[in-house]
């Protein structure tokens, strides 16, 4: 069987799994359907979107599945119709085990760390947040339970001081549609082998609540300076001033020791300084509520 023979259905939804559908077909693969999630009504004026992958699918003329549920007897059909011999699964819901056992060459995910670590809704997140130096990208065969996979390939990625999640996100959406790409020619040369997860307690990456967001200014500035980097552009840090929500996107690590934390204030320069509980942290990037985004000097000035 060669590329152009290789029957693929591809399932995901947003902008992380668009580079990996568009690298595919790029490759020469035959991509024969995608499956993604509805429309839906979003932003403020509710009006309907698309989910990106569809948006790329559509673009590059491939049929698209959009099914409400994943077990409904009509899109079993309509999957099955498609005869894949293979399917590629990137950030998309978890597949019933009717949906991923189809194909006769299996079901194979990317995601976005290197498992066993960080399997989970959040990988990117959690990594940053948890204050490591490397992360990347993982593609594995599904299985029963979630991310538990045996092995395909992995792309080790350094994490830099001043990532965030967002530039985070972009490095391993890149890294990883060369990664999916590569595994498919691995399987179609047979010149690759699953190996099973190592077995052990690992880091964890479940889904970011709004508990999850909120600042304990009384930790370390370390700690919180992480969580912001890892919580940026999207959900964002958030803490309560002057009774009201205030969103930190950036913050900067100083070695000015704090003197009382949970004290946030402008210093004699100008600075709008978060006392922790170890250090002074310097918020750069805040947006108040019901406003947008903008710098802290800016956020100061508004204030005044």
């Amino acid at each position: 069987m060669d590329k152009s023979s290789l029957r693929i259905v591809f399932f995901g939804t947003p902008d992380f799994a668009v580079a990996s559908l568009q690298a595919v077909v790029a490759a020469g693969y035959q991509v024969v359907a995608v499956v993604t999630a509805p429309d839906k009504a979003s932003g403020r004026g509710l009006k309907i979107q698309s989910p990106p992958v569809k948006i790329a699918a559509q673009s590059l003329g491939i049929p698209v599945l959009q099914p409400e549920k994943l077990k409904s007897p009509e899109f079993i059909e309509t999957l099955k119709s498609f005869h894949a011999d293979l399917q590629i699964v990137i950030a998309f819901r978890m597949l019933p085990e009717i949906v991923w056992n189809m194909p006769k060459m299996g079901t194979f995910n990317l995601h976005a760390s290197l498992l066993p670590a960080y399997r989970g809704a959040a990988p990117i997140n959690h990594v940053i947040i948890n204050g490591e130096t490397e992360t990347g990208v993982s593609t594995f065969f599904l299985q029963h339970a979630i991310d538990t996979g045996n092995i395909l390939l992995q792309e080790k990625v350094k994490i830099d001081s001043n990532d965030n999640a967002g530039s985070l996100h972009d490095k391993l959406m890149e890294i990883g549609s060369k990664l999916v790409v590569k595994t498919l020619d691995a399987i179609l040369s047979n010149t690759t082998q699953a190996i099973p997860q190592p077995q052990g307690e690992f880091p964890e990456a479940p889904k970011i609540f709004t508990e999850t967001c909120f600042i304990n200014w009384h930790q370390p500035a370390l700690v919180v300076h992480n969580l912001v980097r890892g919580l940026s552009p999207y959900p964002a840090a958030f803490t309560e001033f002057n009774g009201k929500k205030l969103k930190v996107f950036e913050t900067k690590l100083t070695d000015e020791k704090s003197e009382n934390s949970g004290i946030i204030q402008a210093d004699e320069q100008g600075r709008l300084m978060a006392h922790c509980s170890d250090f002074k942290l310097e918020l750069l990037s805040v947006q108040p509520e019901g406003k947008k985004r903008m710098s802290a000097k800016d956020f100061l000035n508004g204030l005044r």
